[in-house]
């Protein structure tokens, strides 16, 4: 059986909290899927029209980031609050340990008297948490690193559907049980790895975006991988070895992006039904939604295909909450502050009336959205899993106007003006002219580091 539920029982909750003026939480997590691959983030050709009406219905946040793009440390900050330096997450082994895992924002929920779910991926580290630790847990190994698994009856069942009739189940047993946060991690976008990688497309979406043209992004010619220097610039690089059976043509270009379109379509059709029970339960008026991907994704910009680095296709990413108990007021509000990964957890134990602990280094967002706290101006990133040649390490500050990076082992810096080089077509580094912002990030660089600790 491809994934274990768990039906744990609440003897460790403390039921003595009021629940009824606290919402549900559902939170919906992708993998890999970018900023501008929603309809409501300006994407005319791809179909979402589920997740695009509760952007219209909530708040669209145009400048959401990741502080380290590659899912398990994205996602270690997601659960923590935290920057991956305090939670000290860099690869795939390292799990939390069993002291910060009870300071993850469904482990504190849990003790709060909520009913709690994972569902999908959690990916972090070789071993996935008790599922004891959970009111309801659907995951697997499986569900991580595969498409099409096997249901009780040896039937092969997509992962997104699969997630999608966990979700369902997790309602009908749980939804009128309130309050509750059920975390749903879908693998899809993300390719399934290996030589080369493929995206395993349900059937149903298979002919869909067959007619359509993806147009090429600007940073797809050739120059822009040629522009980067010799250490970085080699057939070793990862992203530019899954570049070249998915993006090194014209006809694999239109293939992979239509595919990767498809399969966030897929989770678009799993979250309208999970509305739509939402609605069935008579709950939805008090359920949030937050959705939100791991990380971006780079199709096929500057000759590279993934992420790890810290360019814009790579860290930004999609994120939207619907509160419907704050409608109509915040119905399509664009939120043009800077939000992060790490804060997510300080938001929901925002919406249920719980402190944030000490350790997070995260803000609520709404509190940032209501002018209550001051707005973040820069933040830190920081990559170093693999390292040099499969994945240089790197730093940055990243501003909405400006970005400075440094690839730590061999002290190579770039720097772009966002504000008027979005694409980040020319590494201003060099430029006598901007000697002085030089000096500037590479000094904000060391404070922002240490403030991550």
């Amino acid at each position: 059986m491809f994934l274990f539920i768990c039906l744990a029982g609440k003897a460790q909750r403390n039921t003595d909290v009021a629940s009824t003026s606290r919402p549900n939480i559902i939170f919906i997590l992708t993998d890999d899927q970018r900023l501008d691959a929603l309809g409501a983030t300006g994407n005319t050709i791809i179909h979402t029209p589920n997740i695009d009406k509760i952007a219209r219905k909530g708040i669209l946040f145009s400048n959401a980031y990741v502080t380290t793009s590659i899912c398990c440390v994205s996602r270690a900050s997601i659960l923590s609050g935290q920057y991956m330096l305090r939670h000290k997450i860099e690869d795939f082994a390292t799990p939390f340990t069993d002291e910060a895992l009870q300071q993850t924002y469904p482990l504190l929920l849990r003790k709060a008297g909520y009913t709690t779910g994972f569902i999908g991926k959690f990916g972090i580290g070789t071993k996935d948490p008790s599922p004891a630790l959970f009111d309801y847990w659907a995951c697997s190994k499986e569900m991580d690193h595969q498409y099409h698994l096997s249901n009780t009856k040896s039937e092969k069942v997509h992962n997104t559907d699969s997630i999608s009739n966990a979700i369902l189940q997790f309602l009908g047993q749980h939804g009128t049980q309130t309050p509750f946060c059920l975390s749903v991690s879908f693998k899809a976008p993300h390719e399934l790895d290996g030589s080369p990688p493929t995206y395993p497309v349900q059937e149903k979406f298979k002919t869909l975006y067959v007619n359509d043209n993806i147009p090429e992004p600007l940073t797809a010619d050739p120059a822009y991988w040629n522009n980067f220097p010799d250490f970085f610039r080699t057939d070793k690089n990862i992203a530019r070895i899954r570049w070249k059976p998915l993006f090194s043509t014209p006809e694999l270009y239109q293939q992979t992006v239509k595919n990767y379109y498809r399969m966030i379509t897929g989770v678009d059709e799993a979250m309208g039904k999970m509305m739509e029970k939402l609605q069935q339960l008579g709950i939805a008026g008090n359920t949030v939604i937050v959705y939100m991907s791991d990380n971006g994704f780079s199709l096929g910009e500057h000759g590279l295909e993934g992420k790890w680095y810290p360019y814009e296709e790579s860290v930004r990413v999609p994120l939207i909450i619907f509160d419907p108990r704050r409608a109509p007021a915040q119905n399509g509000k664009i939120a043009r502050q800077m939000a992060l990964n790490i804060d997510i957890a300080p938001t929901l134990l925002s919406l249920a009336g719980v402190a944030t602990p000490g350790r997070m280094q995260g803000q609520d967002l709404f509190a940032l959205t209501d002018n209550k706290i001051p707005e973040r101006k820069d933040f830190f990133y920081k990559h170093t899993f693999a390292g040099t040649p499969a994945l240089p390490q790197s730093e940055a500050v990243i501003s909405k106007s400006m970005k400075y990076i440094i690839y730590t082992e061999h002290h190579y810096e770039e720097l772009y003006d966002l504000s008027r080089d979005p694409y980040e077509t020319t590494n201003l580094a060099g430029n006598g002219k901007y000697k002085k912002q030089m000096a500037y990030f590479r000094k904000r660089l060391e404070t922002l580091k240490r403030n991550a600790l």
